[in-house]
C-alpha cells in the first residue's frame, strides 16, 4: 500500500463541490483530512491519500485535472 501527504488548494469554482468523496469513492482511494480551512470563496486541505500504488497516482492526476492545485508534502509508504 503506498500513501501521500498533499496540501490540495480550491479555486472557488470548486469549493462547495464534494471533491473529497469524489476522490475517495471514484478512485479506490482512503482519504484522511489532517488540516483544512474552508471559506467562501477558496480553501485548502492538508489530506493523506493511502491505497494501492497505481490508484493513489490515478488520484493525484485527477485531482490536477480537475482544477485542484496539488502540492507535494511528504510522500511515504505504509
Amino acid at each position: 500500500m503506498a500513501s501521500i501527504r498533499v496540501r490540495l488548494t480550491f479555486p472557488e469554482t470548486l469549493v462547495r463541490e464534494p471533491v473529497v468523496h469524489r476522490l475517495s469513492t471514484e478512485h479506490d482511494v482512503v482519504c484522511n483530512i489532517r488540516r483544512a480551512d474552508v471559506r467562501d470563496r477558496t480553501g485548502w486541505v492538508i489530506l493523506e491519500i493511502a491505497g494501492e500504488p497505481d490508484a493513489v497516482a490515478e488520484a493525484r492526476e485527477w485531482l490536477e485535472d480537475t482544477g485542484v492545485r496539488v502540492d507535494d508534502l511528504e510522500p511515504y509508504l505504509l
